[in-house]
């Protein structure tokens, strides 16, 4: 079941599902990012983890790093679209820069630290996007290994 998106919030999070489309046929992992400041897309991004080698572009983290540097005036007009629910450390990142709104596509095959943005005031908007739920559905039972290790846990079995 689709929760019913407002026409800037539905164009923010298929941007995202269009990054974590990306991410996924570079060979990475399938989550993608927008960042909307007074309706208009400034910052877009994946999961470059694969990529790059990296350690921490999630696709939040890639989106806030090609919105390149902003004043934190402007974060506070945000809203982040993020195909799954915020790890701990995109969590960190939303709540650094005072970013108040957040649009998760999916949290059924990860549930990040979303009582904890609630708790700072952070205003959540769940999606409840069947594309976004597929798209990890699948990458998680195709590859367990490398989602664990993104999600910093032990590796499951392949």
């Amino acid at each position: 079941m689709t929760f019913e998106l407002s026409a800037d919030d539905r164009r923010g999070l298929d941007v995202a599902i269009e990054e974590a489309r990306i991410g996924r046929s570079e060979g990475g992992i399938p989550i993608g990012s927008a960042l909307m400041i007074d309706g208009e897309i400034v910052g877009r991004g994946h999961n470059r983890r694969v990529q790059k080698g990296s350690a921490i572009l999630h696709g939040e983290t890639d989106c806030l790093e090609n919105a390149g540097r902003l004043p934190a005036s402007v974060y506070t007009r945000a809203t982040l679209y993020t195909t799954l629910s915020p790890c701990d450390m995109c969590t960190g990142a939303a709540l650094l820069y005072g970013i108040p709104r957040i649009v998760i596509g999916e949290n059924e095959t990860f549930m990040g630290a979303e009582a904890y943005l609630e708790s700072r005031g952070v205003e959540l908007v769940r999606a409840r996007d069947q594309a976004c739920v597929e798209l990890m559905t699948e990458f998680i039972a195709t590859k367990p290994v490398l989602w664990s290790e993104d999600i910093g846990e032990e590796p499951m079995r392949e």
